[in-house]
């Protein structure tokens, strides 16, 4: 007898076992690099560049460093337009002025909140490390921006659901043209966006 059953079907098994590896190994790195992408730091490659936010240091972040977008946001056609007034957002918020934030919202945003409850609701607030990670179409004329940012407060100013002095959001804003300009809208009902404690 020369070459028994057994024998054959290892001489199969190895290569089989070889591709099998080969294949899970790849697919699990592929998997982290998009998995893990967005919560990379910044660097030049990926991100637009950025000098540190003085935000931490107490004083209100400077306007042109409070928003980044990584390299996918950045070839959206407004992603300039998104970043300026998501600029004017969170600096209004930092500086507590009513008026600037109105101007970036959508009128019925502006109705639902009071410049008194307002006011209340960002009075120890510091918003900070604003990360644009994709702008998309929706409908109409509105755009989806998932952005993450962090956000400072005293703990009796943090939400009800999640009492901490820092909190990282990720969270999707919906956007839409009126009167001509891009503005922020109300973001979706439902359960509270994506947090954690930083």
């Amino acid at each position: 007898m020369t070459t028994p059953a057994p024998s054959s079907r290892q001489r199969w098994l190895v290569p089989v076992v070889v591709v099998v590896l080969s294949v899970t190994v790849g697919g699990g790195l592929l998997a982290r690099e998009i998995y893990r992408r967005p919560d990379q730091p910044a660097d030049d490659t990926s991100v637009a560049a950025s000098t540190p936010s003085p935000s931490s240091s107490g004083a209100p972040a400077a306007v042109d460093d409070d928003v980044r977008m990584t390299e996918d946001a950045k070839r959206h056609p407004q992603a300039e337009a998104v970043r300026r007034v998501l600029e004017r957002y969170f600096t209004a918020i930092n500086t507590k002025q009513y008026q600037q934030w109105t101007a970036v919202v959508t009128d019925q945003r502006a109705v639902s909140q009071s410049q008194n409850d307002w006011k209340k609701g960002v009075r120890t607030t510091k918003d900070s490390d604003a990360l644009v990670y994709r702008i998309e179409r929706s409908s109409g004329n509105s755009l989806r921006v998932l952005v993450g940012f962090t956000s400072r407060q005293q703990l009796e100013d943090a939400p009800l659901f999640f009492r901490e002095p820092c909190i990282k959001w990720r969270l999707v804003m919906p956007m839409v043209i009126e009167d001509k300009a891009l503005k922020v809208a109300a973001v979706d009902g439902g359960p509270p966006p994506e947090h954690e404690k930083c």
